[in-house]
């Protein structure tokens, strides 16, 4: 049986996102497939995705989180938020 060591509970909702590096390259797309107040699962296939970037969320409040990636899986990214949700 596998452990579940997150802290906070995820929540599927398969949102198209972007991300964007700091050096101010064009925002790409992403789609979030889970997401929690500590980080998210993203999927980016064919896209190369640096190790720390924004990820830009569309949605009713819109938000910027700073990401550092975790783990990568072909083109799945897990993603821990600089500064966790406070929410």
């Amino acid at each position: 049986m596998f452990d579940d060591r997150r802290r906070h509970r995820r929540h599927a909702i398969n949102r198209i996102a972007k991300f964007q590096t700091e050096s101010g390259a064009l925002p790409r797309d992403c789609m979030i497939t889970d997401i929690s107040k500590q980080g998210a699962r993203l999927f980016a296939d064919g896209v190369e995705v640096p190790d720390q970037f924004h990820l830009l969320i569309s949605g009713d409040k819109g938000a910027r989180r700073q990401c550092q990636v975790v783990w990568r899986l072909g083109g799945e990214i897990g993603v821990n938020f600089v500064v966790p949700d406070r929410g």
